[in-house]
């Protein structure tokens, strides 16, 4: 089974659009971009195209490549002070001068629809999440939507990355799944990916899973966005030989990737609305 990620973002994104209409709400969504990275530029365009199709208002910041940590927090503060603004996104990476933690802890709680303030990974991580990044929420939602039950089986996530591969572990620990996490240093790593009902790749690395480390019947979950020698775009998962072992698998592109904006268009709103009325997460 193809997990199709693309068609499921669509009707999530179409129900999002008539619960903002009916809500009476405005939300909106500010971006903050520094330098001119075009993949970054790319992936802020997607988040502004997708604020418009359901009805959220969008604000992009753009500051120049060498925008000092100071200046992005004035950005940040402005946008914090804005009663307009319901959520901030600040677009990773940021330059190398520019120090991200503090950035990032800089944001509201109650705006940091990315998930990232180290209260909202807290509360993650004590099982009581609020906004939670939105690549590993998405993974979930698929899951969800497909029926594909987590509790009682056995995960495997490849990645410890603090965006993708440690909240999705605690995601998927929230949900009564037993799981392993998986890195650089893992030793025997086919031996350990083998045991996965559930394996999840974060790792960037062009189909760096390979049949022999997927078990039969396990539901891959392809996080991965590279590009091969051939400057095609793949994913971390051998897509045409894995999707004859798996029982269900996600497309790289078309799987994770529409699921991460529709997520952060969904946080927008959560933000709005709990603005308005009190916490809906």
């Amino acid at each position: 089974m193809i997990l199709d990620g693309k068609a499921l973002s669509e009707k999530r994104l179409e129900i999002l659009k008539e619960r903002i209409e009916e809500s009476g709400l405005h939300p909106h969504l500010a971006t903050v971009l520094v330098g001119q990275d075009p993949g970054s530029q790319l992936y802020v365009r997607m988040k502004h195209r997708a604020c418009e199709r359901v009805g959220i208002g969008s604000v992009g910041i753009e500051l120049p490549e060498t925008a000092t940590t100071q200046e992005v927090l004035s950005a940040v503060n402005r946008l914090n002070n804005d009663s307009e603004i319901s959520g901030i996104l600040v677009q990773l990476p940021l330059p190398a001068q520019v120090d991200t933690e503090q950035v990032i802890s800089a944001v509201l709680p109650e705006k940091d629809v990315d998930g990232f303030h180290p209260l909202n990974i807290g509360k993650l991580y004590t099982g009581h999440p609020g906004f939670v990044p939105c690549t590993p929420q998405g993974v979930m939602t698929i899951l969800s939507e497909y029926g594909i039950e987590t509790a009682g089986k056995r995960a495997v996530v490849m990645g410890r990355s603090v965006d993708v591969g440690r909240p999705m572990a605690a995601l998927l620990l929230n949900a009564d799944a037993t799981v392993t996490i998986c890195h650089s240093r893992t030793r025997d790593l086919a031996t350990v990916t083998r045991e996965a009902d559930i394996l999840i790749s974060a790792i960037g690395k062009p189909r760096f899973v390979t049949t022999e480390m997927v078990k039969e019947g396990a539901v891959v979950i392809d996080v991965g966005t590279n590009r091969d020698e051939n400057g095609k775009l793949c994913g971390d998962v051998d897509f045409d030989a894995v999707k004859e072992r798996a029982s269900a698998i996600t497309p790289v592109p078309g799987g994770v990737g529409p699921m991460t904006i529709a997520t952060l268009m969904e946080n927008t709103f959560a933000a709005a609305r709990a603005r308005s009325c009190g916490p809906v997460l």
